[in-house]
């Protein structure tokens, strides 16, 4: 979906310039951008929500059937009747595809199995003669010197004598302790619940390679297919560093850009490109100036001159909440 309010704006351009050449698909991404500014809201509120837990039968679980439902007919039009017609189209194809990967985004949040916030609580066994946290009711290893308590030999082993005193076979668990299945998200009805990250992670790279190959550096497409790119590798995929990275790049690829640009698009690339310098430095300890062209001093986004990040930097207009922490 049109999560930025930068492909809201390009999409309403798309499909009013196809409204009278090709209305078919001029139809679909009216409803997509219409699907997608019905989105914006819930989505900012079921991200403050995405922790608590989806799989109980709760008020908050209507937020997140809406949002997979949309999220849900948007992809199918989208994959039906929009990406087969863009192929001749550079800056419609780029969003199209960049559209796709926000979609499987959504369902990477909000219904990806396993989830993404889940904390798994690994098990381990104890190999034989490794000492026991606890044993007869003393603690291994005091601080007198002890020598510490040791299991019995063959603990953890099939052995005959194991066998004979009702042991555990194998080191496996007693009747009654199997391992407890996390059950699935309630909204399995709608979509099936899976792990959407590897075609998340496979479409937004399909929509960085188009963008690099079809658009300049400087163009707000292309950076805005870059800044949901590091949004997803960040909050699902964990890869700070290449979120960092990626980030990083997009600004070199503004500065070095030799295209020129209007003055709405560079407004544009100038807001995007301040988002992506607080992604470079996301997680970081300390806002420590960057190498990073345009980040802490003064550079040029196509043709024009900007002071960006710098001390001296004119602040520009805040963005929205929803392009903060992009999804």
């Amino acid at each position: 979906m049109a999560t930025l309010d930068v492909d809201q704006k390009f999409l309403g351009q798309f499909a009013k310039n196809l409204d009278y050449h090709n209305p078919f698909v001029a139809a679909f991404l009216f409803k997509i951008l219409g699907l997608s500014v019905n989105l914006s809201k819930p989505l900012l509120r079921a991200r403050r929500l995405r922790k608590l837990d989806i799989t109980r039968d709760t008020k908050s679980l209507g937020l997140y059937h809406h949002i997979i439902w949309l999220s849900r007919e948007g992809l199918v039009m989208l994959e039906d009747w929009v990406l087969p017609e863009v192929a001749e189209y550079a800056e419609l194809r780029v969003l199209a595809y960049k559209l796709k990967a926000s979609f499987y985004h959504i369902f990477v949040l909000f219904h990806n199995d396993p989830r993404t916030n889940q904390i798994v609580v690994p098990t381990y066994s104890r190999p034989p003669g490794i000492a026991s946290p606890q044993m007869n009711g003393h603690a291994v290893g005091d601080s007198k010197g002890k020598a510490p308590v040791r299991d019995p030999p063959g603990l953890g082993s099939s052995s005959p004598e194991r066998l004979m005193n009702g042991g555990p076979v194998g080191g496996s668990l007693p009747p009654g302790l199997a391992p407890v299945s996390i059950p699935k998200p309630t909204g399995s009805f709608l979509l099936p619940a899976k792990d959407y990250i590897p075609t998340a992670s496979n479409c937004f790279a399909e929509a960085a390679h188009l963008a690099d190959r079809l658009l300049p550096g400087s163009h707000p497409l292309r950076l805005s297919v870059k800044l949901e790119y590091c949004a997803f590798l960040f909050d699902c995929v964990k890869d700070y560093d290449g979120a960092r990275r990626l980030a990083k790049l997009a600004i070199a690829d503004v500065y070095n850009a030799e295209e020129g640009i209007d003055d709405e698009m560079f407004e544009d690339a100038s807001q995007l490109v301040r988002i992506l310098g607080r992604m470079a430095r996301r997680g970081l300890p300390s806002a420590t100036p960057s190498s990073t062209p345009g980040m802490g001093s003064s550079s040029t986004v196509g043709t024009r001159s900007t002071p960006v990040m710098g001390a001296g930097a004119i602040p520009a207009a805040t963005p929205s909440p929803g392009m903060e922490n992009p999804i």
